[in-house]
């Protein structure tokens, strides 16, 4: 094995394209092994080989002009959410490994009846990163699907994707109905599941329990018991919520992915606040 003074002697070109080989977050490791390591793990050359090879396109669907003094402070700065397309979709690279991740905002996505008033709103809000965020007044059939092209993607990498969402301090029938979530890959459906878009409230429950004779005591026990398989959202370090709409393998060929929640019942739900659709590579 090599050890630092074996590869201090190696030309600086070898070096950063052995480091190409590895990750970003390795390559920073990498450049602390000792001084002379760290202007290969700092340099063009290397760091070129980080970013996706059509950044020059991503750059060129924003309205921020960016300078860099190097590959290195691009890569970071790209590190950070950057809007595309008029704000319509937001993007980032992942800073540990370098691959890409994207948020579709709600007026991107197929939601049904979004255009009419009397079910759906558009607003603005102040935590959004989006100029408009759309919100549920009141409908018996939800269906959000939001498509994104694997070619944009980093390739042949595990990817999850998130609905983002709030409920506001209307919301209601959120917690009365599971939705069912999937991810198709070219029309074909690769991951499904069933999702609460809110948590249920535990003192509401208690309350009908209590309410209830002996059996049917039991026929609500073991709907919960039901229920605790279904994913409820969690919390965002951005301060949204978010809840898994499933995962799929973006490969090497261009196919198109939907991601779809639904529910169609006849189960009245308004409050529900949607930011749009995470599409990010999964932690391994």
């Amino acid at each position: 094995m090599a050890t630092p003074s074996n590869i201090d002697s190696l030309p600086e070109e070898c070096v950063s394209k052995i480091l190409s080989y590895t990750s970003p977050l390795e390559a920073c490791r990498f450049s602390m092994v000792s001084s002379t390591l760290s202007s290969a793990a700092d340099s063009d050359m290397l760091w070129r080989t980080f970013l996706p090879s059509d950044y020059h396109d991503i750059l060129s669907r924003t309205t921020l002009t960016l300078n860099s003094s190097s590959y290195k402070h691009l890569f970071y700065t790209l590190c950070h959410p950057l809007l595309l397309d008029g704000g319509k979709m937001s993007f980032k690279l992942d800073k540990s490994s370098g691959k890409k991740s994207y948020i579709l905002s709600a007026k991107e996505l197929s939601i049904t009846w979004s255009n009419d008033p009397l079910y759906w709103s558009w607003k603005p809000m102040p935590e959004s990163r989006f100029r408009e965020v759309a919100e549920l007044r009141t409908v018996s059939w939800l269906e959000i699907e939001g498509k994104i092209g694997t070619r944009i993607l980093t390739p042949n990498t595990s990817y999850g994707a998130y609905l983002i969402m709030k409920v506001s301090h209307r919301g209601y029938g959120l917690d009365s109905v599971p939705c069912e979530v999937s991810v198709a890959v070219e029309n074909r459906v690769v991951q499904s599941g069933r999702v609460y878009l809110c948590r249920k409230d535990e003192t509401n429950k208690h309350k009908k329990e209590t309410m209830l004779h002996r059996n049917r005591r039991e026929m609500l026990r073991n709907t919960l018991i039901q229920d605790q398989e279904i994913a409820v959202p969690s919390k965002r370090e951005d301060g949204w919520m978010e809840i898994k709409v499933g995962e799929f393998f973006s490969g090497e060929a261009d196919s198109e992915v939907k991601m779809s929640v639904m529910e169609v019942g006849y189960q009245l739900k308004g409050g529900l606040i949607v930011e749009g659709i995470e599409v990010r590579p999964n932690q391994v």
